[in-house]
């Protein structure tokens, strides 16, 4: 069996490859269209025209399913690990689960509200996608330390703190950065007031992203083996259905 169809390393191994495929096919579309600038543009801008906006909102919001389901798997991964060592806690699986699935909400609403359009939806949306993905992060490190040896290994326990660590510092010049330019333009110049402003939000926009991308790809080996915890859960339930009869 091909390695990413072992277990269900396929859901992050697809999320992985679609959400990189997502930021990167919209920024070459809309840098040949000239309708961003080559340097650093923040992601949105790479899809706030069409074709390009077509194209991002399509795959945005594929990729936000993609992402839903990969946590949900990973959500009853824990809740596995839990049941059987009652190594993590069951509140903090919830938490994280929750932060979870409230940036999932946040990338169909920069899916849908391009901020050219609707600044404050997409502005609302972006906000719920990197604050609740770095707390999201951030709280999947404590569950991985916390169910190690069960679950993730020691030295994958440490690539997602450090994953989640860089999208944490990431996010505040982001957001800062970003509140004090306030202007949602397209194309910058040098010499425009608040351009390194600008530069700086952008960097750490793309960086907060690609962290929760990275994040996601230490999923892969752990996933390989979860399926076969769910068919025994799946098993242990069918049995005792045909036990009641």
């Amino acid at each position: 069996m091909v390695w990413f169809m072992e277990g269900m390393c396929f859901l992050p191994t697809f999320l992985v490859i679609w959400s990189s495929s997502t930021f990167i096919v919209s920024y070459i579309i809309a840098l040949f269209r000239r309708d961003v600038d080559v340097i650093v543009p923040y992601i949105s801008d790479t899809g706030a025209i069409p074709p390009e906006s077509c194209v991002f909102g399509f795959m945005s919001t594929i990729t936000a399913f993609a992402a839903f389901a990969t946590m949900y798997a990973g959500y009853k991964f824990v809740e596995r690990v839990h049941e059987t060592t009652g190594a993590v806690s069951p509140h903090l699986n919830k938490a994280s689960f929750g932060f979870g699935i409230l940036s999932c909400v946040g990338m169909c609403f920069v899916a849908t509200f391009q901020e050219t359009t609707v600044v404050y939806a997409h502005d609302f949306g972006a906000l719920l996608f990197f604050v609740c993905g770095v707390v999201y992060t951030v709280l999947q490190s404590v569950i991985s330390y916390r169910g190690h040896p069960y679950g993730s290994s020691k030295a994958v326990c440490h690539v997602r703190a450090i994953f989640a660590a860089v999208a944490f510092l990431a996010v505040f010049p982001t957001i800062i950065c970003g509140v004090q330019v306030g202007t949602s333009k397209l194309h910058w110049n040098s010499d425009d007031k608040d351009y390194k402003l600008h530069i700086v939000s952008a960097i750490c926009e793309w960086i907060t992203a690609f962290s929760f991308v990275l994040f996601f790809f230490t999923y892969i080996r752990e996933f390989q083996v979860s399926i076969q915890h769910l068919l025994t859960d799946l098993c242990y339930v069918v049995s005792l259905f045909l036990e009641g009869y």
